[in-house]
C-alpha cells in the first residue's frame, strides 16, 4: 500500500458512502483509478467491508454494557456454539487473562440485563461494565511510523 491507498482508506472510514469521484478530487486521481485501487484493497481482504453504523439508544436500547465471561470447566464449548444465537450481543471476542470472553450488548433496560445475565451464568462467572459514554469509537486504522533512532 503506498501513500494514496492510505489517503484513500481513511477517506473511507471517514464515509464508507463517499463518491469514488470525490475520493478522486481528494487524492489527486481519476474516478477510474480509485475505483480499482479500492477493488485491490477489496481483494486483497484490507477492506473487509461496509456496514452502518446505528444508534442504540434510538432503536430502543437504553443500556450498553461490556461482559466478561470466566467460563466454568467444560463450559466453554457449549458458550461459543451458542454465542451466535444471543441477539444482544454486538461483538464478542475470546481473550487472555483471567476471563475467556469478552461481549458489547446492548439491553433494553435494567430488567433485559438481568434476564440476559441468567442466560450467561449457566456457562460461567460475569463481571458487567456499563457503558457510560463513548470517550473514542471507530478510531481508524492509519498508516504505521516507524521510529527512527
Amino acid at each position: 500500500m503506498d501513500n494514496t491507498d492510505w489517503k484513500i482508506l481513511n477517506y473511507l472510514q471517514e464515509n464508507a458512502r463517499v463518491s469514488n469521484a470525490e475520493l478522486g478530487r481528494k487524492v489527486g486521481l481519476s474516478s477510474p483509478a480509485v475505483t480499482e485501487r479500492i477493488k485491490k484493497m477489496e481483494d486483497y481482504g484490507i477492506i473487509e467491508g461496509y456496514m452502518t453504523k446505528v444508534s442504540f439508544a434510538k432503536t430502543g436500547y437504553q443500556l450498553k454494557a461490556m461482559i466478561t465471561l470466566r467460563a466454568f470447566m467444560g463450559r466453554l464449548k457449549p458458550f461459543l456454539s451458542k454465542v451466535s444465537q444471543f441477539k444482544e450481543i454486538l461483538n464478542c471476542y475470546r481473550i487472555t487473562g483471567n476471563e475467556n470472553i469478552i461481549m458489547e450488548v446492548v439491553v433494553q433496560d435494567q430488567s433485559h440485563l438481568q434476564i440476559f445475565i441468567d442466560k450467561l451464568i449457566t456457562y460461567g462467572e460475569t463481571k458487567t461494565h456499563i457503558i457510560l459514554s463513548n470517550v473514542i469509537e471507530n478510531n481508524p486504522i492509519v498508516k504505521r511510523y516507524e521510529v527512527i533512532e
